[in-house]
């Protein structure tokens, strides 16, 4: 027998109410693969890739807002950093108030600051950290082992530390030496010669090397008179587009009335007039007084004698007594009066554009940040500070921005241009010349090779 099963009108409202659901989601999933196919590939939304810009979660209270970063990098904002680090990756650019004491602390990571500070003694490249460089750390899988930290000094000069055991960082310097471009400053001296010189674009270190090439010869706050004039040819370092910072002062003129003083700067490093006669005093072969045993020598390649890696000894230490006089060896520019956990007390300083000296390890520095100094000027009492075996003096020479061997290298000795380089010499001077009597801005055939 067949049986017909006849649906009351309730049953048959629910089955009416189920067609029109499926027919509606079946209508509105046609539309929208429709609409996909019928839009311009420029119309669609592209899936992020490592060169766009990233939105990452911070501390921060405020909006961040995050640079297009090529190696998957994530920026860090001085006040905050950031919670997550696309391949372990971290960059703080540096900003006024930074140390890198709170920085390792905002990461988390600082007690590996101490393995970083002794990678860099010989260096000394962190203990001055300014606006517009950057701090690159690369961190191992977990986040919590530091591998690497780069420094960038500027586009000419970066500095790789790398761990090479659980304990111990070394260091690479990277050097890019760009091309360096010669511009002329001509100006008239309204006031004094130091507001003159800033207002035409010198720098502070600029204005204070000419000022102590001439000291014996000229006396700027009684000599110079409104209307004098000054012409200084400087060169400049360029990468690309960006200037490092680095500059060097290649000829100077002052022009005062009914006479002239010049200055240029020769092959060897030194200063001389016109006349190829030395501008500079004779440094001091010592930064001290009296003879002291070398305890460890001049070495760029030593090796450490547990790790085998390379540790270089860029200065001489000297074995003496805490309290003994320091001078400096020449005349010059403090450029640095710093407390290094490891390096101890230290001063630097700045002799012309060529020229730098340090002394390390020191008990008591007599001097300031910017002050003057002279040949034979007592600057420090020597110590044992930092990280030292005994009480000793580091003494380092820097020329064209290299440690050099300061015992054996070549220094000014304050005489004339020699005989068989004096064509040389005049050929350069009148070279320079010319660009200041001509108001060029570049100088064709001069050798921009050295740094």
């Amino acid at each position: 027998m067949n049986a017909k099963w006849i649906l009351s009108s309730q049953e048959r409202k629910k089955l009416r109410r189920k067609r029109v659901l499926r027919t509606g989601l079946t209508v509105v999933a046609l539309i929208g693969l429709l609409s996909y196919f019928i839009t311009t590939p420029a119309q669609r939304k592209p899936v992020p890739t490592e060169t766009d810009i990233v939105s990452v979660p911070t501390l921060m209270s405020q909006p961040v807002q995050v640079d297009t970063l090529s190696a998957k990098e994530i920026l860090v904002g001085a006040d905050g950093l950031a919670e997550e680090a696309v391949d372990h990756i971290i960059v703080h650019r540096i900003s006024n108030g930074d140390t890198l004491s709170t920085i390792f602390d905002q990461l988390g990571v600082h007690s590996v600051m101490y393995q970083v500070l002794a990678a860099d003694e010989s260096l000394l490249a962190l203990d001055v950290l300014r606006p517009g460089q950057k701090l690159t750390f690369t961190f191992d899988d977990d986040k919590k082992r530091l591998l690497s930290m780069e420094l960038f000094i500027h586009p000419g000069k970066q500095v790789l530390y790398s761990r090479f055991d659980d304990n111990n960082f070394g260091y690479e310097e990277i050097i890019h030496p760009g091309v360096w471009e010669q511009q002329l400053i001509d100006a008239e001296i309204s006031g004094s010669f130091y507001l003159s010189a800033k207002r035409a674009g010198l720098s502070d270190l600029e204005t204070a090397i000419i000022t102590n090439l001439f000291r014996d010869h000229l006396n700027f706050s009684r000599d110079i008179r409104a209307g004098d004039r000054f012409q200084v040819v400087r060169s400049q370092q360029f990468v690309g587009d960006e200037f490092t910072g680095q500059s060097r002062i290649e000829g100077v003129r002052i022009l005062r009335r009914n006479r002239e003083h010049t200055a240029f700067l020769f092959e060897d490093g030194s200063y001389y007039d016109a006349k190829g006669e030395s501008l500079a005093r004779a440094f001091r072969r010592y930064p001290m007084s009296g003879q002291y045993r070398i305890s460890s020598h001049f070495s760029p390649s030593r090796r450490h004698p547990v790790t085998g890696q390379v540790r270089p000894h860029n200065g001489v230490d000297f074995a003496m007594p805490t309290g003994t006089p320091i001078v400096s060896t020449g005349d010059g520019v403090v450029t640095r009066v710093m407390n290094h956990p490891y390096a101890g007390k230290y001063v630097e300083i700045q002799h012309g554009s060529q020229y730098l000296t340090r002394y390390l390890h020191l008990h008591r520095i007599l001097v300031k940040r910017g002050q003057t100094v002279k040949r034979g000027e007592r600057i420090a009492l020597s110590g044992n500070t930092g990280l030292s075996t005994g009480p000793h003096l580091h003494f380092e020479l820097h020329v064209r921005g290299r440690p050099v061997n300061p015992i054996t290298a070549n220094i000014p000795m304050a005489a004339s241009v020699p005989k068989d380089k004096r064509s040389d010499f005049n050929h350069l001077v009148e070279q320079l010349v010319a660009v200041m009597e001509n108001g060029s801005h570049k100088i064709a055939a001069l050798d921009t090779s050295r740094q």
